[in-house]
């Protein structure tokens, strides 16, 4: 696979991780951006490129960064690495006592997993 081919497969991949992650369908997207759903999905599947004004929206839309959607970030994709970023920024929209909750929930999920 080529350098090119990479980046595609790992920005189309970043697109749909954040817009599950952000809980929108693609005929929401394709709505907020005035395409067509098989547009999304073709942007999704890496078979449709997408330009830097349709990357700069996606990255509004899905409240992340333009730099990680379009893989500015790193060389090498990482899906679990990028998991825990987007998990990560939803986290940082919690209060304080969400917050917290999530964690006890985090940690006891923890200890029951050693424990088996």
């Amino acid at each position: 696979m080529s350098d090119s081919a990479k980046k595609r497969a790992a920005i189309s991949g970043r697109l749909a991780m954040a817009r599950k992650m952000a809980g929108l369908s693609q005929a929401q997207v394709a709505k907020l951006l005035n395409l067509h759903r098989p547009t999304i999905s073709e942007l999704e599947a890496g078979r449709r490129g997408v330009s830097v004004e349709e990357l700069t929206k996606l990255a509004e839309i899905y409240g992340v960064g333009l730099s990680w959607l379009a893989c500015t970030d790193t060389d090498s994709p990482n899906p679990v690495k990028d998991r825990l970023e987007l998990a990560a920024r939803q986290l940082s929209k919690l209060k304080k006592a969400d917050l917290d909750r999530v964690i006890e929930l985090l940690t006891a999920i923890g200890v029951s997993r050693e424990s088996e």
